[in-house]
């Protein structure tokens, strides 16, 4: 069965696994800088491509977001920074108003730098993330679910935006994963993860992962990686291989659990606000 054909749920069990007779059912992790030499198509020196403990964590991502080409990375904030080098010099960046600490880091180097410019915007204020993507920014970086405040944009909307070509749609799913949200399906360019957080799921690994369905991105990214060192450690894609196949059953747990003690803070005398996207009283309520 064509792998587009399966329930993301089979596909965290299913994806990213050797195949052929005889092949191990995991891919082991491969510790090793060095390959021998053959006829020009293999692998010969670590840093200049893929090796099969990254390459099994990328193409399960790849599957879970329903098609693309993903390179993982060192840490998250490799991944992340791997988009931003494709904004010029004098370019335009929004992002929103509550966003990853890292990312806001990143972004204010930046412009300390008088690399680029900078807008922030309102995760829910639609209107204003549509308009700077009409207007051409170089890069729009929004997120699933932001952190740390969990406010939630019309992703949707606001990704099907027709846009100039520089402009590229960014959408960091760390928090959402993607069982919850498949930004390439919805017209985004890039999709990020942290896969440090839920793709992991142990507190155990940093790794990072970019997706994109543009070929000539996905290069890029992959010679940002080379140059810049961020390799993935074959341990911690084997790792979050491993993390990945529990992904669905300590996702829904979570979210219960979530939900449960969120009602249950938010009827706290002591608590003075609660927020979370399942209560009536988030400003994005997502049921």
């Amino acid at each position: 069965m064509d792998n587009n054909q399966l329930h993301p749920d089979s596909l965290l069990v299913s994806s990213g696994r050797p195949h052929g007779h005889g092949a191990p059912l995991n891919h082991p992790p491969i510790f090793a800088s060095n390959f021998v030499i053959g006829n020009g198509e293999e692998l010969e020196y670590a840093r200049d491509g893929s090796n099969q403990s990254w390459s099994g964590f990328e193409t399960l991502v790849s599957d879970l977001e329903g098609g693309g080409m993903s390179t993982s990375f060192s840490s998250g904030m490799a991944a992340i920074s791997s988009v931003f080098q494709n904004v010029p010099n004098n370019g335009n960046v929004a992002l929103p108003t509550d966003c990853y600490g890292g990312v806001v880091a990143l972004v204010n180097e930046g412009k300390e730098n008088q690399q680029w410019n900078v807008k922030r915007i309102e995760a829910g204020d639609t209107k204003t993330w549509i308009e700077v993507i009409e207007k051409g920014y170089d890069l729009v970086w929004l997120e699933g679910v932001t952190n740390p405040m969990v406010e939630v944009s019309d992703i949707e909307t606001i990704c099907k935006t027709s846009r100039p070509a520089n402009t590229l749609v960014c959408v960091d799913c760390t928090f959402s994963t993607p069982l919850n949200l498949q930004p390439l399906k919805k017209g985004a360019d890039v999709s990020v993860h942290s896969a440090t957080k839920f793709f992991g799921g142990h507190s155990d690994l940093l790794l990072g992962v970019v997706t994109t369905k543009n070929e000539e991105l996905h290069k890029k990214v992959q010679r940002h990686r080379q140059i810049h060192g961020a390799l993935p450690g074959a341990m911690e894609t084997f790792l979050a291989i491993r993390g990945s196949r529990t992904l669905a059953l300590r996702l829904e747990r979570a979210q219960q659990n979530a939900l449960i003690l969120a009602e249950r803070l938010n009827n706290h005398p002591a608590v003075m606000v609660t927020r979370y996207p399942g209560l009536p009283s988030h400003p994005q309520q997502v049921r």
